[in-house]
């Protein structure tokens, strides 16, 4: 006998989903004692959203076996970015002892001037983020050299932090290092450098318009009260435990040569963290295998004198890398288990069958994305619950997976930090000690991106094609690189494009 189910009520559907934000709020804003929180992490309030939500669709006719299922379907999706995250931690370790990451500090406040403070601080901190492929590590080494440097300008931070937070995204969007980037790629079922390529064509613009933005406020910015003996202090202490000759900086280009020649992220790491630790043992002091296993394994031990310079680069290793790793297991189990018992179906499916056009399905899928980050308090499920929901219907409308992937980091990627009650958010208003809400306004990267994106899809611009083609912002049509899809989506998408064309619906190659 076939075994029946149903979809779950509005009510059924949104209890999950009260659940975790109540939950969420709770944490973040009131589970503390004498000012300090006693709990500050999302894991819990998702195993409870976990919990409840497989209740729902066992409600609904769904066996446990089968929502376990769904789990396990969606954490099989995100295993590569996993392998990656994990290889990651290794990386940042060999980069902070190499004396990659300290140099690109040390050369970064050098050239700084306090007139472009923030543009020449925005393309530090993204260089940063590319480095080690983590806007977190961006914002918790360089960023917060920037907000006290900031702060000796007389510049808010809420400025300076918004100008951290837009440089740390942009590194981490650009780096095939990158947690989201890896996942966003996999979810969307498309090639990691194929994602790369279509986000640039977003993310490139809004960084030059940001650049603009932020030297038309540094001009203005009064540097009487600058105090340089801070960012001395900080030059000393690394000039003084670090060879910082510039060759050190050369495993920077290796990131770079690892995009272009496209080789495949897991290797690009490896590669990357065996020519990190060569170079560690030519310019920086030896060690034996035991101290680089611990180093890789738990992240390096540094100690300069400098507190904040020991609290910057005290960063990395694979043991540092798990608390994320938790994260993403239990965010996209949740995302799968709202899937499996019916409840993005019964919020979002119908939606999707009124929308018959580029701009529109690009809408939609932003504001999921940011619905999910909102409700479900992680950029993981803003970027791993709306793929399957709507990678059909990009197919149905004859448009690139990696067309897919570039809209949910656009929308679900960025917009995560501008919540308070969000991992990133938290981990950003803490790091920084700025609230989102304050900060937002001034991350011209976060804030416009996705706002570029779908005015330039509703323009009928800066779309890619399944066949390679693509649109570009001026309306011209060029046959490009295909990008990876699943064959049987991929043939579908084509055939779907094909008759578009002949109805006049999508662009001719010109």
């Amino acid at each position: 006998m076939k075994k029946t189910y149903r979809l779950p009520s509005l009510f059924e559907a949104i209890l999950p989903i009260i659940t975790m934000i109540s939950l969420m709020i709770y944490v973040f804003a009131f589970a503390k004692e004498g000012g300090d929180n006693i709990y500050d992490a999302a894991h819990l309030p998702l195993i409870i959203g976990i919990i409840v939500a497989s209740l729902v669709g066992l409600f609904c006719g769904r066996s446990f076996r089968e929502m376990v299922d769904g789990m396990i379907d969606r954490i099989r999706t995100t295993l590569d970015a996993i392998l990656i995250l994990l290889t990651v931690g290794l990386l940042i370790s060999s980069f902070m002892i190499s004396g990659t990451i300290p140099a690109l500090i040390y050369y970064g406040l050098t050239f700084l001037s306090p007139k472009l403070f923030l543009p020449v601080g925005c393309i530090i901190t993204a260089l940063v983020g590319l480095a080690c492929g983590s806007s977190w590590t961006a914002t918790a080494t360089i960023g917060i050299a920037f907000m006290t440097i900031g702060q000796g300008l007389g510049i808010n931070p809420a400025i300076t932090a918004g100008m951290v937070i837009s440089g740390a995204y942009i590194g981490d969007k650009f780096s095939p290092l990158s947690d989201t980037t890896n996942l966003a790629a996999g979810v969307a079922k498309t090639g990691l450098f194929d994602h790369v390529t279509a986000m640039v064509s977003t993310t490139g613009p809004v960084f030059l318009i940001a650049l603009i933005l932020y030297s038309l406020i540094s001009l203005k910015i009064d540097t009487t009260n600058y105090d340089p003996n801070i960012a001395e202090g900080i030059k000393s202490a690394l000039a003084s435990n670090f060879n910082l000759n510039p060759m050190v900086l050369l495993p920077i280009l290796l990131i770079v040569l690892v995009c272009i020649l496209r080789i495949e992220g897991l290797a690009g790491v490896m590669i990357s963290v065996f020519v990190g630790l060569v170079f560690s043992m030519i310019f920086q002091k030896q060690r034996s295998l035991a101290e680089i296993f611990a180093i890789l394994h738990y992240g390096p031990d540094i100690e300069t004198g400098n507190a904040f310079v020991d609290m910057a680069l005290s960063k990395g290793g694979m043991d540092n890398q798990m608390w994320t790793v938790n994260l993403i297991l239990l965010a996209v189990s949740f995302g799968g288990a709202l899937e499996r018992a019916g409840i993005i179906e019964r919020l979002f499916a119908h939606l999707k069958e009124k929308i018959n056009s580029v701009g529109g399905l690009v809408f939609l899928t932003m504001v999921t994305s940011i619905f999910c980050d909102a409700t479900m308090c992680d950029q993981f499920l803003g970027i791993g619950v709306p793929a399957p929901l709507y990678e059909d219907k990009y197919d149905e409308l004859g448009l690139s997976r990696n067309m897919l992937s570039r809209t949910l980091e656009d929308a679900g990627t960025l917009w995560a930090v501008m919540f308070p009650w969000t991992a990133c958010g938290a981990y950003q208003m803490k790091t920084l000690g700025v609230s989102p809400i304050s900060f937002f306004p001034f991350a011209f990267v976060n804030l416009l991106n996705p706002i570029f994106a779908l005015v330039t899809a509703l323009l009928k611009r800066n779309i890619f094609w399944a066949d390679g083609s693509y649109t570009n912002i001026f309306g011209r049509t060029k046959m490009k690189k295909m990008a990876k899809a699943p064959k049987k989506a991929q043939d579908f998408a084509l055939s779907q494009l094909e008759k578009l064309r002949k109805e006049g619906k999508a662009p001719q190659i010109n």
